[in-house]
């Protein structure tokens, strides 16, 4: 089994900056891509940014130029580093991931458990 665990989510003032972090764990043998999407209240959940393990981005409108996705692919790690934080950033943030659990399988799609992030304005 494949686990995606996140970190670094919590409450910070708007302009302000915030850094998560998603490790995936298991059986794995090549993660691609990686990303992350995020759900307000009330609202379908929408992605935010992926990278490829080659490096390749996309972001979402709202976030181009605030938001950085990187990732470590030694250590199965993918970053979001959020700058210039808004009140409509608040949402719960999700890691997801396509794994390859061996070059003779399909790969399957893994989403964390979600960490909250609330901008206050």
């Amino acid at each position: 089994q494949v686990q995606l665990l996140e970190s670094g989510g919590g409450l910070v003032q708007a302009g302000g900056s915030l850094r998560l972090s998603c490790t995936a764990s298991g059986t794995i043998f090549s993660i691609n891509p990686m990303g992350w999407y995020r759900q307000a209240p009330g609202m379908q959940r929408e992605l935010v940014a992926t990278i490829t393990s080659g490096g390749n981005t996309n972001y979402a409108d709202s976030v181009k130029g605030r938001f950085t996705v990187s990732r470590d692919n030694a250590k199965n790690t993918v970053y979001l580093q959020m700058n210039s934080l808004k009140p409509e950033d608040t949402a719960v943030y999700y890691c997801n991931a396509d794994v390859w659990r061996s070059r003779y399988t399909s790969s399957r799609n893994y989403w964390g458990q979600g960490t909250q992030v609330t901008v206050s304005s």
